[in-house]
C-alpha cells in the first residue's frame, strides 16, 4: 500500500498532541487540583476527610480506566476509529476541565466528579494516541517520533505551568482578583490550550482505515469478542508478556519516585515554592532530554538507552536517602528530568515493535492499563518499609528494587525474535 500516511507533517502533528495534553498532567494533576481541592472545594472538611475524598476519586478514575482502556483499544482496531476515539476522549476531558472554572467554594463533589471525568478522558485518549504511532511512523522512526512527543509534552506542559504559577503569584498583574481566581482561570487555560493544540494531529495525522470501517455496533461486538482472547494471545508471545511485566515493574518505580518526590520534600521541610520550582525544572529539562534519548536510541540501542535511564533512577533513589538540603532536591529534579521522558518514550516505541500488525489499539490498551495500574507496588513498598523501619529515607531507597527487577526482566526480551510484516 502507499506510504502517504508516513509524512513529517503527520509525525509532527501526532507528537504535538503531547504538547497539548501535558498541560492537564502538569497544571491540573500535579500542580493545582490537589491543593485547591483541599483549600477551596473541600475546605469545610477536616484534612483527613478531604484526603479520603481525593483518594477515592482518583482510585475510581483509575479503576474505570483499567477496564475501559483495553476495551476502547479493541473497538478502535476493529472499527479503524482511533482518531474518532481520541477526539471523543479529548472532548470529554476538555469540557470537564473547563467546567472546573465554574465550581464554587465548598462544592467538592462537583469538582471531584469533573476531575474523575477529565482523568478518564485523559487516560483513554492516551490509548488511542499511543496506538496511532504505527499509523504515522515506520518502525525505524518509532524512537525519534515517540521521543519528540514526550519532549514537546515536557516543554508545552512546562510553559503553561510557568504561566499559571505566575498568575497565582501575581494575580493582580493579570487582572485577576486573587490567587483563587488565578487558579480557576488556570483550569480554563488548560482546557483552551488542550483543545487548540490538538488540532495539528486531527489535521495532519492520517489513520490506516484498512479495508474500510466497520459500523460502530459491529466494531464494538467484534472488538469485545476479540478482547477476550487478547490476554491469551499475549501469554503465548513470550517477548510481549515478558516486556509488559518488566515495564510494569520499572514504570511503577518511575511513577513512585514522581509521586513521592513532593511529599518527600515536604517531609524534609522544603517550601512549596521550592517544590514548584523543582517541578518546573523537570519539565524544561525533560524537553531536550527526551528528544536526546530518541537520538541516542537511533545510534546506539533502544534497550541500552532504557537501561541507562533505569540506572539513573536507581541512583536517584540512593541520592534521596542522603538528601538534606534544598539544592540536593533540585539536583534530584534535574536527574529525573534527564531520564524520565526517555524511559517513557523509548518504552512506548520498543513495545510498538513487538505488537502484531492491526492490533495496535488493542495491545496499547493493555499497555496503558498496566501503566495506569503502576505505582501500586512502589507506594505499598515505601509504606511498609517506612512503617517497619521508621525511616522515610530508607523507604525511598527501597524503590531501587523495582528498577533492578524490571531492568533484569527487560534483558530477557529480544525484539529480534518478533517478526511482523510492515506495510510500506
Amino acid at each position: 500500500m502507499s506510504d502517504t500516511r508516513f509524512t513529517r507533517r503527520g509525525r509532527f502533528g501526532w507528537a504535538f498532541y503531547d504538547w497539548a495534553n501535558s498541560a492537564f498532567a502538569t497544571t491540573v494533576v500535579a500542580g493545582f487540583f490537589p491543593v485547591f481541592f483541599k483549600t477551596f472545594w473541600s475546605a469545610d472538611y477536616p484534612a483527613e476527610t478531604s484526603t479520603l475524598q481525593l483518594g477515592v476519586g482518583s482510585a475510581l478514575a483509575s479503576f474505570l480506566v483499567l477496564f475501559l482502556a483495553p476495551v476502547g483499544g479493541a473497538i478502535a482496531d476493529r472499527g479503524h476509529r482511533k482518531k474518532a476515539g481520541l477526539a471523543l476522549s479529548t472532548g470529554l476531558s476538555v469540557a470537564a476541565t473547563a467546567g472546573l472554572f465554574w465550581v464554587g467554594h465548598g462544592q467538592w463533589l462537583t469538582a471531584m466528579t469533573l476531575f474523575v471525568l477529565a482523568s478518564i478522558g485523559f487516560f483513554m485518549a492516551m490509548v488511542f494516541y499511543d496506538s496511532l504511532i504505527v499509523d504515522v511512523a515506520l518502525p525505524d522512526d518509532y524512537d525519534r517520533t515517540s521521543a519528540l512527543g514526550y519532549g514537546l509534552g515536557y516543554l508545552g506542559g512546562g510553559l503553561l505551568l510557568a504561566l499559571n504559577v505566575a498568575m497565582t503569584i501575581w494575580p493582580h498583574a493579570f487582572g485577576l482578583a486573587d490567587r483563587a481566581d488565578a487558579v480557576r482561570w488556570s483550569f480554563l487555560s488548560v482546557a483552551i490550550w488542550w483543545a487548540l493544540f490538538s488540532l495539528p494531529l486531527f489535521l495532519f495525522a492520517r489513520e490506516d482505515t484498512g479495508r474500510g470501517r466497520a459500523p460502530v455496533g459491529r466494531a464494538m461486538r467484534e472488538g469485545l469478542s476479540e478482547l477476550r482472547g487478547t490476554i491469551g494471545e499475549i501469554m503465548k508471545q513470550r517477548e510481549i508478556w515478558l516486556f509488559l511485566l518488566a515495564y510494569w515493574l520499572y514504570i511503577d518505580g518511575v511513577n513512585t519516585i514522581v509521586r513521592m518526590a513532593v511529599d518527600f520534600g515536604l517531609s524534609l521541610g522544603f517550601g512549596q515554592e521550592s517544590l514548584i520550582m523543582a517541578l518546573l525544572l523537570v519539565q524544561f529539562i525533560g524537553f531536550p532530554a527526551a528528544i536526546a534519548f530518541g537520538w541516542l536510541a537511533s545510534i546506539w540501542d533502544t534497550k541500552k538507552a532504557i537501561y541507562l535511564g533505569l540506572c539513573v533512577y536507581a541512583a536517584i533513589s540512593g541520592w534521596a536517602y542522603f538528601l538534606h538540603d534544598v539544592w540536593q532536591f533540585y539536583a534530584m529534579a534535574v536527574a529525573i528530568g534527564l531520564v524520565q521522558g526517555g524511559v517513557q518514550s523509548l518504552s512506548r516505541s520498543y513495545y510498538a515493535r513487538l505488537i502484531p500488525d492491526g492490533k495496535a489499539g488493542e495491545y496499547f490498551g493493555i499497555y496503558n492499563m498496566l501503566g495506569k495500574f503502576a505505582a501500586v507496588i512502589g507506594p505499598l513498598l515505601v509504606g511498609v518499609v517506612a512503617a517497619l523501619s521508621g525511616s522515610a529515607r530508607l523507604s525511598i531507597l527501597s524503590v531501587v528494587v523495582l528498577f533492578i527487577a524490571g531492568g533484569w526482566l527487560l534483558t530477557r526480551v529480544d525484539a529480534g525474535k518478533v517478526r511482523h510484516s510492515v506495510n510500506a
